[in-house]
């Protein structure tokens, strides 16, 4: 071995032996389970060709495609941590010499019979053939085939099923071993320079536990004439990648002595790693014209635009080039493969430029410009400690198996009735919790309960979808509900009572809708949830422990006049203590706590979140969302047209500063309290929001949570969402027009048997 994998001086301690076992294990799972294209990528294994076990895969079935993206990552994970050569990349060439394989086989003539050969594969006293588990088959010194212990069960069934009587019995054992053979056509061989992962690939695809190392090797076939150096078993093979591993990690433990965690250790080893890779010929350079081409470009844009006085003079038009061309990046992200966060930072960053140097400024922030950038800063913040205290509650809950009290519940094995329940569930809870916190908690559950990719992503955007309906009916749903409930435009009966029912169809319009989707099998019955258990008093405790830090947040900022963020890190406090008192002095507790939940958080979706919200504000700041809102008054007919399409924009751009806009825009005095324009203004900025993933908080935090695209959810569950959007509105006008025509004369009747009262007495 070289002195890189030399082992040390020390035997290596239980969980480094531990790690590697896993290791390996593992990497046979890979191995064994997954097609050869995932686990001997061209460039990174050119020497795995050369067997016939080696045939073009079929592409990968939707439902398989994530495992094949988990095989090669386990692939690449494996190069990372031994060198070329070494583990599943170790030439059969060094496992013979190594390992003394040559030598474990059998030298049997074509005539011997049965009986004899097994002796001789059988160990005895004195004589070593325990390694020895196939023979290799001669006449004379012509290679006939390969005879195993697969060859004897198959001879040991012919037996017994056709010999009826002892004779016929005894003349089979007396039977030559060149009739029950493998033949040498059907033996699969290698060269000796062919790697490990290649020769346990052909054994899983053709289902063999045996190999021929041969330098006459054609193509996976030998000829009768061939040279052979060795025969390896599964075994042999396996052993020696577990040597490997192990000695790796024993390198990890000399070069990390810090870091006592093997997982950590081999995360170093990565990026040790990476490193070298960067350090490849031409990579560098690739680099430098890459970015340098970026920063030229950029550099020169800037420089223009601050050299001219086009930004000056078309500010306004300015700040909405760069918006749309933010926004793009954002929805191609997979495109340009350009982080949405970074995008939508830079965004935010480049529309705030704008408006305090060039929207009337003299070339330099004001006072002005920077308070209400402090503004801003101040509500966004808000809801990003929020969006971090919910997340952080949820995940804790999460790690005591909180969420048993919800799944042992659910018993379907069919994911639409799954996805109903799931909907309606969604539904009611964002009507007391506040349609982002009831996104979070949802997301987190469906990880359990449903194990594939796609159809969590679905289930994901129908909990937008139902998350943002649900919302709309309450005062304490809906963000922009809660913003006209404060203002005095809207109050708590009136609009439970006229909303719900057009919410319910919402819902139910989309639901149908994206159902269609859904393709029942039987992967729920692959789901991570362990069979219905009962639930410690510790994870029970945890459990009510966080919801009731959830449903408090409305009534603690109802009593104290707090803003909502401030309850939300109070309970994160609070769970916080909790669980520190739970698990004081039990150090092995350690990723049950906050801090451990802390970590596993997206930061770079609360990043986004910032983003989007701060060049959300800077438009608003501008002006730009009220000449919006002022020009679909002057050019649109109708209060309800204006209201639908002040929906559909919520789609694109943030309902806040849009329902902000519009309130100022009509006055209570001419719209009162409860008027059918700001019920149907709550009803479609909130549902509006769905149709696209950008359009609410709940969408931007599933983008964060579970990698959803804006493409993949426009091509998916937008019709849905604008089918429920726009059978809510039709529901809402039809229930208006019914109150209208039935309460109107009812109540008319109750007057007039008021004032005759006394004659009817």
């Amino acid at each position: 071995l070289p002195s890189a994998l030399a082992p040390p001086s020390v035997p290596p301690d239980r969980p480094t032996m531990l790690c590697g076992s896993l290791l390996t294990l593992s990497a046979v799972g890979v191995s064994l389970a997954f097609n050869p294209s995932a686990i001997v990528p061209p460039v990174y294994r050119t020497r795995s060709l050369g067997a016939r076990a080696f045939v073009a895969p079929a592409p990968p079935t939707p439902s398989s495609s994530c495992l094949s993206m988990s095989a090669a990552s386990g692939a690449m994970n494996e190069c990372m941590l031994t060198p070329e050569g070494y583990g599943f990349d170790s030439l059969l060439s060094r496992i013979i010499t190594e390992s003394g394989s040559a030598g474990r086989y059998v030298r049997a003539e074509a005539d011997e019979i049965i009986s004899d050969v097994m002796d001789k594969l059988t160990p005895r006293e004195g004589i070593d053939h325990s390694s020895s588990s196939c023979a290799l088959v001669f006449e004379g010194e012509a290679f006939v085939g390969i005879f195993t212990e697969r060859d004897y069960v198959d001879f040991s069934m012919e037996r017994t099923t056709k010999a009826t009587t002892e004779q016929e019995s005894a003349a089979y054992l007396l039977a030559s071993v060149s009739k029950y053979v493998t033949p040498t056509a059907d033996v699969i061989a290698f060269s000796p320079d062919a790697t490990a992962s290649a020769a346990i690939i052909a054994m899983r695809e053709n289902g063999i536990r045996h190999v021929l190392v041969s330098p006459s090797e054609n193509n996976g076939y030998v000829g009768s004439d061939a040279e052979i150096t060795g025969v390896l078993s599964l075994q042999d093979i396996m052993s020696h990648v577990q040597k490997d591993e192990r000695l790796s990690l024993q390198k990890l433990v000399k070069k990390f002595p810090g870091l006592a965690d093997p997982i950590a250790q081999v995360q170093e080893e990565q990026k040790s790693y990476a490193n070298e890779m960067a350090k490849q010929p031409g990579v560098g350079k690739n680099d430098i014209i890459k970015v340098g081409i970026s920063l030229v470009g950029a550099v020169g844009i800037v420089t223009f635009l601050f050299s001219s006085t086009w930004l000056h003079e078309n500010a306004l038009l300015g700040m909405v080039g760069i918006f749309i061309v933010g926004y793009a990046g954002i929805i191609l992200e997979e495109v340009f493969e350009f982080n949405k966060a970074a995008v939508a930072l830079l965004m935010s960053t480049a529309l705030w430029i704008t408006y305090a140097d060039f929207f009337n400024s003299s070339g330099k922030a004001g006072t002005t410009v920077l308070a209400e950038l402090g503004d801003q800063l101040s509500e966004v913040s808000e809801i990003c400690f929020f969006l971090l205290a919910a997340s952080t509650i949820v995940e804790v809950v999460d790690a005591h198996q909180g969420f048993k009290v919800v799944t042992n519940q659910i018993k379907t094995t069919s994911k639409v009735s799954l996805f109903w329940v799931i909907g309606f569930l969604t539904f009611f809870l964002s009507a007391i919790l506040n349609n982002l916190t009831v996104t979070i908690v949802m997301v987190s559950l469906l990880r359990k309960l449903i194990p594939n990719d796609y159809d969590r992503r679905l289930f994901g955007a129908m909990v937008v979808v139902a998350a943002n309906a649900g919302g709309v009916w309450t005062p304490i749903g809906d963000v922009t509900t809660t913003m006209l409930w404060i203002n005095g435009n809207l109050s708590t009966i009136p609009t439970v009572s006229e909303l719900f029912l057009p919410s319910v169809v919402c819902l139910v319009g989309s639901l149908a809708f994206i159902a269609r989707q859904v393709e029942e099998d039987d992967s729920l019955e692959n789901s991570t949830l362990p069979e219905p258990s009962s639930l410690s008093t510790r994870g029970l405790l945890v459990f009510w422990s966080g919801i009731a830090c959830l449903l408090v947040v409305p009534v603690f900022s109802e009593l104290t006049g707090l803003p909502p963020y401030l309850a939300m890190l109070t309970g994160l406090g609070a769970m916080w203590t909790l669980t520190d008192i739970i698990h004081m002095g039990d150090e092995e507790s350690d990723v049950l706590k906050v801090p451990a939940a802390l970590s596993k958080l997206d930061t770079a979706g609360i990043l986004f979140f910032l983003g989007i919200l701060m060049s959300i504000g800077v438009l608003d700041k501008s002006g730009l969302l009220k000449e919006l809102a002022v020009f679909l008054n002057d050019n649109l007919p109708g209060q309800e047209i204006i209201a639908t399409v002040i929906g559909i924009a919520s789609a694109l751009i943030d309902n806040v500063p849009l329902v902000a806009a519009t309130m100022g825009m009509y006055d209570l005095a001419d719209y009162g309290m409860d008027d059918k324009l700001w019920q149907l203004i709550a009803l479609c900025a909130g549902t509006g929001g769905s149709i696209f993933v950008i359009g609410s908080a709940s969408g931007v935090a599933l983008m964060g949570l579970e990698k959803v695209d804006f493409l993949w959810y426009a091509k998916k569950v937008s019709v849905g969402a604008a089918v429920g959007y726009f059978a809510g509105i039709a529901a809402f006008l039809a229930q208006t027009q019914v109150l209208n025509m039935v309460f109107p004369p009812a109540m008319a009747a109750v007057e007039v048997i008021n004032n005759n009262g006394g004659i009817l007495m």
